[in-house]
């Protein structure tokens, strides 16, 4: 039953550390290489950076709840909802879902 789990490409989840400026804050995200692309496809479809999305989505996340416990765990629940919606985590999209 977990053939399709075990088999998939290891590439697709080795951890993947990205150096971004959050809001002007330098930081670094860990990540999986499989949210990264996912991350990306986002922003590319938003016509942004990845870093410019990250930062839009972390000013965002700041207004509707304040600062988050865990940015990455955002990151890959926002590539669940991206999934699970089947379209880009647009802002408007998010607050639908929120």
């Amino acid at each position: 039953m977990c053939e399709l789990f075990a088999k998939q490409d290891p590439a697709r989840y080795v951890p993947v550390t990205r150096r971004i400026r959050l809001n002007g804050q330098s930081t670094s995200v860990r990540l999986e290489a499989a949210f990264w692309t996912i991350l990306d496809e986002i922003a590319r479809e938003q016509g942004e950076s990845t870093a410019a999305f990250l930062s839009t989505l972390h000013r965002e996340v700041l207004e509707f709840h304040g600062e988050p416990v865990n940015f990455a765990s955002l990151l890959r629940c926002t590539c669940l909802v991206r999934l699970e919606t089947g379209r880009a985590a647009t802002p408007p999209a998010l607050r639908a879902i929120a």
